[in-house]
């Protein structure tokens, strides 16, 4: 879709809430017949001058006859107590000259050398010989849910390794697994039992399970099939539990983090908590990731620090490594790990949102999880709890991508080896704040949440 009909797409989607309030599943059916109206006007080679000039219209007359879109108070940019935390230092690292040696040494590699892993080839084959523009031009919206509308939807996920399967949370105190194939797709089944919103899930590596957490003080294990609660485990503190994840290498052991500053380790066989798996941050803890062999662990909490544990994969045991300080008093909200980006961007990498109006990128520097600042990319993120994510395939074109979510309601994407207009792509069409993205193993369709309930699955245009 050209660039000019998304912004006529967002300017609709951000005046659709006013459109009967009472009738939330009309809003969603005009939204997806916009859709595919102004994908077909785009095909008709309009003259550029003639589609701005709609633009400017269709706002002046929405604007008419809803009045002015207000600015949420998220929008801005929150204060920020000064401390020399890490994003002080940015520029001092980009004079590093250790930074400028180890990125020299990258660079020394031939330009055809590949990363090194078991799924090279694969990776290969999926990308094919596309820029990394033209892999990410995402623009067509294949399906929209609104099972969830008027609740925020906070986290959702495709299932792993998985091309048509997908789940998402809400906090409605439900969670719903979706199938995109065979069309039409549809709501596969719904996952129902937390008393309170449910504010993280994961899927086990086989997909047979999910973990939830819920402000209900539960973790619930769900048997995705049938949609069952197989166990439920209480907190013991009877703490909110904010987020979850699983131990990659052993799926039996799942990392819980509460209100009360804490993290635990807990078999879900069980329902027990491991013998040495605690740990207390500073703050609330609201984001985890491991790294891709699961001897590291990443937490982030409401003070502004993230935390990195050495997980022994015998015990289950955490031992407390290293704390960074990203910006004293934010969220770090969304935590993000990932061995290698590309054949250019060689660096173990953490992507983190903090609620600094940036995307920011670390570089995982050594075996304790040590973290230093290679770039930040400017969205707008004040005080949601908006997600990111890396792109599935490690890519084999110039460059390697990331997307987040922003609190203007749209979804970018960016180069992260690009000095430079780093955006690769930008999609309009939610109606308020994008909390999380996610991938499909392939990297043919987006998913992409809001705060309004809106789960959009985005379709990468084919050449």
């Amino acid at each position: 879709m050209a660039a000019v009909w998304q912004q006529v797409l967002a300017v609709d989607a951000r005046y659709n809430a006013y459109r009967t309030p009472t009738f939330p599943q009309f809003r969603t059916q005009y939204i997806r017949r916009r859709s595919q109206l102004l994908r077909e006007n785009a095909k008709c080679g309009f003259e550029p001058g003639l589609r701005r000039q709609y633009l400017r219209l269709r706002s002046q007359l929405l604007a008419l006859r809803y009045g002015p879109l207000s600015e949420q108070s998220s929008f801005r940019a929150s204060s920020v107590r000064s401390s020399r935390t890490t994003l002080d230092r940015m520029e001092d690292f980009e004079e590093d000259p250790r930074a400028q040696m180890n990125r020299a040494g990258y660079d020394e590699r031939p330009p055809g050398s590949l990363v090194p892993t078991s799924v090279a080839e694969a990776s290969r084959a999926m990308a094919g010989d596309t820029t990394l523009s033209e892999n990410y031009a995402f623009a067509g919206m294949h399906h929209i849910f609104d099972q969830h509308v008027d609740s925020a939807v906070p986290r959702l996920q495709f299932a792993n390794d998985d091309k048509h399967l997908l789940a998402c949370c809400s906090l409605d105190g439900s969670l719903s697994i979706m199938t995109l194939s065979p069309s039409p797709p549809s709501v596969k089944v719904t996952l129902k039992g937390h008393g309170g919103p449910v504010t993280d899930f994961a899927w086990s590596l086989s997909n047979d399970i999910i973990v939830s957490t819920s402000l209900d003080g539960t973790l619930r294990i769900w048997n995705t099939g049938d949609g069952r609660c197989i166990r439920e485990v209480r907190d013991p503190e009877s703490s909110e539990l904010l987020c979850c994840t699983f131990q990659p290498m052993n799926n039996n052991l799942t990392v819980v983090g509460n209100s009360k500053h804490h993290l635990q380790v807990v078999n879900i066989s069980t329902g027990k908590k491991v013998k040495g798996g605690s740990s207390k941050l500073t703050g609330r803890v609201l984001s985890l990731s491991f790294d891709a062999p699961g001897r590291i662990l990443w937490a982030g909490d409401d003070r502004g620090s993230v935390f990195s544990f050495l997980f022994d994969m015998a015990t289950g045991k955490l031992t407390k490594a290293k704390r960074l300080v990203v910006s004293e008093g934010s969220s770090i909200c969304s935590i993000s790990a990932r061995s290698w980006i590309s054949r250019e961007a060689r660096d173990p990498s953490l992507l983190i949102n903090a609620c600094v109006n940036k995307l920011l990128l670390y570089r995982v520097v050594d075996n304790d999880g040590t973290l230093q600042l290679k770039r930040s990319f400017p969205i707008k993120q004040g005080s949601q709890h908006v997600h990111s994510i890396f792109c599935p395939l490690m890519s084999f074109r110039q460059g390697a991508c990331v997307v987040t979510g922003s609190e203007d309601a749209c979804v970018y994407f960016f180069d992260v080896e690009r000095n430079t207009k780093a955006i690769v792509n930008k999609l309009q069409g939610h109606g308020g704040p994008v909390l999380d993205v996610s991938f499909n193993c392939d990297e043919s369709l987006l998913a992409s949440a809001d705060s309004t309930g809106m789960v959009i699955i985005w379709r990468r245009e084919q050449k």
